[in-house]
């Protein structure tokens, strides 16, 4: 199974220095019953890339907790055993995809890493701004966030994560 972990910069500096993402439990995105179902969809790729896409959502949800962290989304794809992942309970849009990684996972593994282009930058930074808003149901910050989640994640090989740090 495919998991998404949403990080930081900061974040995943520190998994690149520890050699692993955790502690566990991790949080990830993955494609689940309840993704597929709200999804509406039977392509593979179309439901990785809306698990995606939701753990884009919660880096950008860890952007705003950090104030000192650079304005870029950060996702790592790795490859799990299906059983290692358990799905978050509850049937809230903001649980739909999440799941638990009950163990420490080596970042050699990793699929890719996914962060943010230059250009998204100033989108970023304003939808940090306004997903505190957006999410109490506020339609202009709604907007600023769509505006963010527009842009595509970029694909990295693991082996260059020490040239994202820089």
């Amino acid at each position: 199974m495919r998991v998404y972990v949403p990080l930081t910069l900061p974040g995943l500096a520190e998994a690149h220095e520890a050699g692993e993402l955790g502690p566990a439990p991790l949080r990830a995105y993955a494609v689940t019953a309840g993704l597929r179902e709200w999804y509406v969809s039977d392509d593979v790729e179309e439901l990785e890339y809306a698990a995606l896409g939701r753990a884009a959502a919660a880096s950008l949800r860890m952007l705003a907790e950090d104030g000192t962290a650079p304005r870029k989304r950060v996702v790592v794809a790795v490859d799990v055993a299906d059983d290692a992942a358990t799905a978050a309970p509850g049937d809230e849009e903001a649980a739909l995809g999440r799941v638990a990684l009950a163990a420490a996972v080596r970042l050699t593994v990793a699929a890719a890493v996914h962060v943010d282009a230059e250009d998204a930058l100033e989108d970023v930074e304003a939808a940090v701004a306004a997903v505190g808003a957006a999410d109490r149901g506020d339609e202009d910050a709604r907007l600023t966030v769509d505006a963010a989640e527009d842009h595509e994640l970029l694909w990295f090989g693991v082996q260059e994560i020490p040239g994202l740090l820089k």
